[in-house]
């Protein structure tokens, strides 16, 4: 009998994706639907980046090096210097997007069963990358009331066996936003250091932080410099995302050198992908600051529409773009199938993401979503609407 592996079959869908189906549906029906489910930014890539890639005209276009584009690893170095992370090119490796440097960096320090803490609720697709590694995740309970704030380390220090690897840290964080203090981080970085584990530092969201404070990272923290490992990319920084350009970056040798096994395994990144992003790097900082502003405006459009509406709760984010928000309907996974195929509001519908995939607990999130505001400020005007009009006809309501 032909048969699939265990892994394939115990694959988790993405919640974030699972609907598009039915989206395309809604559209071939003549609905126009909002995308509020996808983190994919409608703000122009760069200019620099965009430039970079049209004056590129080689006439062969060969592997680039394992570890990337030597140039490109190099300026990237001189951002994270700028930026008070202080890195060489040989600390860089350069990955096919954020996702696969967190699954390099998983595969490089657990063995079959070892175990990752990681705050809940989490980018869905850590769940995936575990389980292509055989690793379990080991879920530590974060409040919406409090907005996802890091809980009490004692809390952690809990769930920390022997069998523990590493903490995984989103900051910002997707998919709730929260933006972790620095005093917080400096304990966990205690943590790390008592129980010789890894720090995992997912800082893809880094630019889109809207406190008066600089971003402060893991890798500001002393004396951790051989325990974290920054996870990295150009998706969300640059509105690069189908260029699948990321980076890993560590001072820990051990770990690079592994590193760089994984990454001659399967040869290299893209390169017109290392090309923009090489590009991306010439970005002035009117850019960042032009959207940095125009986020603000959509945050706190999107966050007070929300909360005016009956029964809908969603704190305020400090960072990334998107929010948890709590809704009064009995499952968010019904909720957000009938948005597609059963209502319409003029004509038009939203595409949510149901949070309960962003749970490793079973029942948590059932009655939350997860809402990116990527979209201008117009159009997520009429998304809060069709929202609005949407809980108030929808049959699953519970108050």
């Amino acid at each position: 009998m032909l048969t699939l592996s265990n892994k394939a079959n115990s694959m988790p869908a993405s919640p974030i994706r699972k609907l598009v189906p039915f989206a395309e549906a809604a559209k071939k029906r003549g609905v126009k639907v909002y995308h509020l489910n996808i983190g994919q930014p409608d703000i122009a890539s760069p200019k620099e980046a965009l430039d970079a890639v049209k004056n590129a005209t080689p006439s062969l276009i060969p592997y680039p090096h394992s570890a990337g584009i030597e140039t490109y690893r190099e300026g990237l170095a001189k951002y994270y210097q700028g930026i008070n992370i202080n890195v060489t090119a040989d600390e860089i490796n350069i990955t096919t997007g954020g996702s696969e440097a967190l699954q390099i960096a998983l595969a490089i320090t657990c063995n079959p069963d070892d175990e990752v803490i990681v705050m809940e609720p989490f980018y869905t697709n850590y769940n995936s990358f575990a389980l292509q590694n055989d690793v379990i995740l080991k879920p530590v309970a974060t409040t919406i009331e409090n907005g996802f704030a890091l809980p009490d380390m004692a809390e952690i220090e809990k769930r920390i066996t022997p069998k523990t690897k590493g903490i995984i840290i989103c900051n910002p964080g997707n998919p709730t936003g929260t933006l972790y203090t620095k005093e917080s981080l400096v304990k966990l970085g205690e943590i790390a250091i008592k129980h010789k584990i890894f720090i995992y530092s997912d800082e893809v969201y880094r630019e889109f932080c809207y406190t008066d404070e600089p971003h402060f990272s893991c890798m500001h923290l002393k004396g951790l410099e051989q325990n974290v490992i920054l996870l990295d990319s150009v998706s969300k920084r640059y509105s690069l995302c189908g260029v699948r350009i990321g980076a890993i970056v560590s001072k820990n040798k051990e770990v690079m050198k592994a590193v760089l096994k994984y990454a001659q395994a399967r040869l290299c990144s893209p390169a017109y992908g290392q090309i923009a992003a090489e590009g991306a790097l010439n970005t002035p900082k009117e850019y960042f600051q032009a959207v940095r502003s125009e986020y603000i405006q959509r945050r706190d459009f999107t966050i007070e529409a929300l909360n005016k509406m009956e029964g809908v709760f969603s704190p305020k984010p400090m960072g990334a773009f998107y929010t948890i928000a709590k809704l009064p309907v009995d499952d968010s996974d019904k909720f957000a199938q009938w948005l597609l195929e059963d209502f319409q509001y003029e004509k038009q519908t939203v595409m949510v993401a149901p949070a309960a995939g962003f749970y490793a607990t079973p029942g948590k999130g059932t009655n939350e979503v997860r809402i990116a505001y990527v979209l201008k400020i117009d159009d997520l005007k009429a998304a809060m609407k069709c929202l609005e009009v949407a809980l108030k006809q929808y049959p699953g309501r519970t108050i």
